[in-house]
């Protein structure tokens, strides 16, 4: 087994880090939106996008005019984040209050996506994950629609995962007459609501179902 990239080994418990494959996956696959760190000119930017894995690499878009995109495209290092967060856990002390998280970090430069058919799947991957079995219902991608949107990938070859489970650690308060314990957090989809413009459209089937 090779050795972990030092800058994938986090510095405060690092036995929390886990680099197995399917682990990191799995917390890619339930999340909907990363964030993009890079820096141009010595100034930081930060920026929430959308994502999609497939096979060994996530794919973001953006318009051919972002800024964003337009910099990162020149093959910046960056780093890419994901967390998502399970329940807040309350102790009996607020020194030890803490969250149960899974959370994913990578370090990557981006690959261009120019090939149309590979650029056209990837939108296909993108929008199947946020609205499942929906691509042959929409409108079917326009030329225009391709040529006004860059698609990029990144490698999660250089990716680590850390994760928090359980209760509250706090042996010495334990007998404390104070509550402790978690509050889990759940994030879900709610029944689709209606534009005015498709007002007497059915609902589709694959949105019933969400």
């Amino acid at each position: 087994m090779n050795p972990i990239p030092p800058h994938l080994v986090p510095s405060r418990y690092p036995k929390k880090a886990v680099y197995d494959q399917q682990t990191i996956y799995s917390i890619l696959d339930d999340a909907l939106v990363c964030t993009v760190s890079f820096a141009v000119d010595n100034k930081p930017f930060s920026i929430p996008t959308a994502f999609v894995r497939h096979e060994n690499k996530i794919y973001i878009h953006g318009s051919v005019g972002s800024h964003f995109i337009r910099e990162i495209e020149k093959g910046l290092p960056v780093c890419i984040t994901v967390t998502l967060l399970d329940a807040i856990v309350v102790a009996k002390s607020a020194f030890n209050h803490s969250v149960n998280y899974r959370s994913v970090v990578i370090f990557g430069t981006p690959e261009k996506i120019e090939e149309p058919t590979l650029k056209t799947e990837a939108f296909k991957w993108l929008t199947e994950k946020f609205v499942p079995n929906s691509w042959d219902y929409l409108r079917p991608l326009k030329d225009s629609d391709s040529r006004k949107t860059t698609v990029l990938a990144f490698s999660l070859d250089e990716a680590s995962a850390k994760m928090r489970s359980g209760m509250p650690g706090e042996d010495e308060d334990k007998d404390l007459p104070i509550w402790s314990g978690i509050i889990p957090i759940e994030t879900r989809r709610l029944a689709p609501i209606t534009e005015e413009c498709s007002a007497g459209v059915p609902l589709p089937p694959h949105l019933t179902v969400m």
